[in-house]
């Protein structure tokens, strides 16, 4: 009975006795922790922080000729589906209606069996001898009446007694032959189809052989010698526009750059897009160069009005959010949300702030850029004197 008592007086003993070792050993890491803790010097300085060096360009304001441009799908200006005119048997098919032939306005395509309208055409002018032997005959008919009239002094003779109206159906009679000759004869020429202008065939739809009816698609041919385009600006674009703008001449650019040519403004303005709202503006281009194709994409660059008080800078100038960051004269940083004029070869034209130029502003806005910071701003470079705004709006104006 001693025994269990003792056992069991012996387990608090020990529970306490693991608790107390537990904690010592808390106790001495948390000093060991504090003790190896490395400390950090800290040294008052008067001294400030040195400003972060910012590279700024100096830009003065200036006059400068607004460019617009704007992407639009070249087109053929004649694009059609050549159909029959006849109906009839195709005997001869010419290689100038082949897909991918380059053919000139007038040229031979197709050959359609003649006989029945060669017979049509015999027909008529036999038809047209009749009813001109018949127009003789009342010619005649009418002026032995006048005479007969005259010799029975009949006062007033009515029509009937003169033959007037048969002298009226036969002239009648004369032209009704007269137009189904020419009707046959323009159905005998239309056995032969030919291109109503230059171009590309793009594809056929009929073969030798193949007896087609009237109106039945034979090939498909777009011009290749004239294009034209479409051109739709924003409101804001259209206002850049020195008007009118009929008759003026835009540069055309391939995606990636390269000057294709020049275009002429056929028309411009006058109505909206009825989906897009805004203007448009139609061009042509009558002597296409060798890297005009149909179906391409082309920028289209519009030579506006003059706008005075303008800042041109580079488009890396400009922020995500759209603010440039400018440094005043006692180096701190102001941001601004700047009036875009007009994009145009990597740089931007904006309306320039009033005051007195010329300004400094960052050519790379950081992150860490924050209104009223001061900087160290580097020796400002001068990409925009006057001379060369100037040099640049000259070699715009030759473009006109």
């Amino acid at each position: 009975m001693s025994e269990g008592i003792t056992r069991d007086s012996s387990k608090p003993r020990r529970r306490r006795l693991w608790v107390g070792i537990a904690s010592a050993l808390l106790v001495a890491v948390v000093f060991l922790l504090f003790w190896t803790e490395d400390t950090a010097n800290v040294t008052r300085s008067d001294t400030a922080a040195p400003a972060q060096v910012v590279t700024v360009l100096e830009v003065p304001s200036a006059k400068a000729v607004a460019s617009v441009s704007a992407f639009a799908e070249l087109r053929p200006r004649w694009d059609a589906e050549i159909r029959a005119a006849v109906s009839g048997r195709i005997i001869n098919v010419n290689d100038a209606a082949l897909v991918g032939e380059r053919v000139e306005a007038g040229a031979l395509l197709f050959s359609i069996e003649k006989t029945p309208y060669e017979t049509s055409l015999a027909a008529a002018e036999l038809n047209l001898e009749q009813a001109r032997l018949s127009l003789v005959h009342a010619k005649n008919d009418a002026a032995l009446a006048r005479e007969e009239a005259e010799l029975l002094n009949v006062s007033e003779p009515n029509e009937l007694v003169l033959r007037l109206p048969q002298l009226r159906i036969a002239e009648r009679t004369v032209a009704s032959a007269r137009a189904q000759l020419e009707n046959a004869r323009r159905q005998l020429s239309d056995t032969d189809v030919t291109a109503p202008f230059s171009g590309i065939v793009t594809k056929r739809m009929a073969s030798l052989g193949q007896t087609v009816a009237v109106g039945e698609p034979l090939i498909h041919l777009s011009d290749d010698r004239q294009y034209e385009l479409v051109v739709e600006l924003s409101e804001a674009d259209w206002a850049l526009l020195e008007h009118p703008i009929a008759g003026q001449s835009v540069r055309l650019f391939q995606r990636a750059g390269t000057l294709l040519g020049k275009a002429r403004i056929r028309q411009g303005g006058g109505y909206l897009d009825q989906q897009t709202r805004q203007p448009r503006i139609f061009l042509d281009i009558a002597d296409p160069s060798d890297g005009v194709v149909a179906g391409d994409f082309v920028r289209v660059e519009f030579i506006g009005r003059t706008i005075a008080n303008t800042l041109t800078i580079p488009e890396a100038a400009l922020t995500r959010a759209g603010y440039i960051w400018m440094v005043d004269a006692d180096d701190l940083l102001v941001r601004m949300e700047p009036e875009i004029l007009f994009r145009a070869d990597g740089e931007i034209t904006i309306q320039a702030p009033k005051g007195l130029g010329p300004w400094r502003i960052a050519a790379t806005p950081l992150a860490s850029f924050l209104p009223g910071l001061r900087v160290a701003p580097q020796a400002p470079t001068a990409i925009a004197s006057r001379d060369h705004l100037a040099k640049r709006q000259a070699d715009i104006t030759s473009n006109r």
